[in-house]
């Protein structure tokens, strides 16, 4: 059925339709909208048996779904920035008790200063907690890819993150595909735990674990993402032959068979990505796009296999690793390596910074004629950069940093309005 959804409302009415038991609720924007749905959906008698949770954290919210789950419960979540930040302990502790928990991570930048608009660095500052972590790039993919989520989940024991972009789409008004409950239940078996705890036969979970066997379990936890590897792309042909979308899987490619130039991405960012190549297409410039779906497990060879045609690659990333460069793009060179190929990185849309499609034709542009350099800070600010760097070096009591460019920036806009 075609819907007009807020993105947050079409994730919350995708995750009742999975029939979850348990859903653990505590707002941080910008998810606060997804578990309020779920709590109306609950409370309306549309989830069946479910049991909604308001909790007092981040962290116990992740920690009831741990303990949910189980007691063999399909239990689900959602967080955001600081607050995935704060149950971290807890994402461990869920990966690697192996519990097939879902969550929804509404991209958002972490402080200080504080941000509350869109960009990865939550996600990826989990990126090796064991979790898999789908990302979508529209509503519509958002909302498949949770249903497609509890089946990964379960068929794994293994949680799964789907990321979707703070604001851009979890408060964008979207047509979307909702599924009907009996496809859904076609699609999505009743919940079959590998462990549950029962009081008529107990045992421990979570356990210590010495020198002697600490090593296994966590290499069983990597052969776990190694076999996401298949089920990702299993799950998502099972998706399109009863839903008749194509929707998930490990990455999808978007001009690139000819391309000499690919821009490789993930997120919502991939839509005015695409609508820059059409244009650069159009003047002849052979260049192409590819959207990482699963950025863990990450896709080494079959991305490795997709870029191998490439003469060079820029990867378009809304993440830093402070003093080293891109996130992604550091992925994106291990599975490259060897192959001679010239990978570029571009940080770009920190803190919700706008990503436009003139600034991305420059950089295209630029990339495509060799004239990029191997790290590339898109639309940044260098004369603000500089004359803070300067401030800094002039005076030992210089002040907070973030205050300071944010009066040089008044500043400037002063200036030019006088001089209008």
């Amino acid at each position: 059925m075609l819907k007009q959804l807020e993105g947050s409302h079409a994730v919350a009415e995708a995750v009742a339709l999975c029939r979850p038991e348990v859903i653990c609720a505590y707002p941080i924007s910008p998810q606060t909208h997804i578990v309020e749905r779920c709590g109306e959906l609950v409370r309306e008698g549309r989830v069946g048996n479910c049991e909604f949770i308001n909790v007092e954290s981040e962290f116990a919210a992740l920690s009831v779904a741990i303990g949910s789950s189980a007691a063999g419960a399909r239990s689900y979540t959602a967080t955001a920035s600081q607050g995935l930040l704060y149950m971290a302990e807890a994402v461990y502790n869920a990966a690697g008790l192996g519990l097939p928990i879902v969550m929804t991570v509404a991209n958002r930048a972490i402080g200080a200063p504080i941000n509350i608009w869109n960009d990865h660095t939550d996600s990826m500052s989990m990126r090796d907690a064991g979790w898999i972590q789908l990302f979508a790039e529209t509503n519509q993919e958002a909302l498949d890819l949770h249903i497609q989520a509890f089946k990964i989940a379960e068929r794994l024991s293994c949680p799964v993150m789907v990321c979707m972009d703070g604001f851009i789409l979890t408060h964008a008004y979207e047509r979307v595909d909702m599924p009907d409950q009996e496809t859904v239940d076609k699609f999505l078996p009743p919940f079959e735990p590998r462990q549950v705890l029962d009081p008529a036969n107990p045992y421990s979970i979570g356990a210590m674990v010495g020198p002697d066997a600490f090593m296994e379990v966590r290499y069983l936890a990597h052969d776990k993402q190694v076999q996401a590897l298949e089920v990702i792309p299993e799950v998502a042909a099972e998706f399109k032959t009863l839903f008749g979308r194509d929707s998930g899987g490990l990455m999808h490619g978007y001009k690139v068979d000819d391309a000499e130039t690919v821009i490789v991405t993930l997120g919502s960012v991939a839509g005015t990505v695409k609508d820059t190549v059409d244009q650069l297409r159009e003047g002849g410039t052979k260049i192409g796009v590819v959207t990482i779906g699963s950025f863990r497990p990450f896709p080494l060879q079959a991305l490795r296999k997709e870029l191998s045609g490439a003469k060079r690659i820029v990867v378009l990333e809304k993440s830093l690793a402070v003093g080293f460069g891109g996130v992604v793009a550091n992925n994106i060179m291990m599975a490259m390596q060897g192959s001679g190929i010239h990978v570029h990185t571009v940080v770009a849309g920190l803190g919700g910074r706008p990503i436009t499609v003139p600034s991305l034709t420059t950089l295209f542009e630029s990339a495509h004629a060799d004239k990029l350099e191997d790290l590339h800070f898109l639309d940044l600010r260098r004369d603000v950069v500089d004359a803070e760097l300067a401030r800094q070096h002039a005076q030992i009591g210089a002040g907070p940093i973030a205050e300071n460019i944010l009066k040089s920036l008044y500043r400037d806009e002063a200036s030019a309005a006088n001089a209008s």
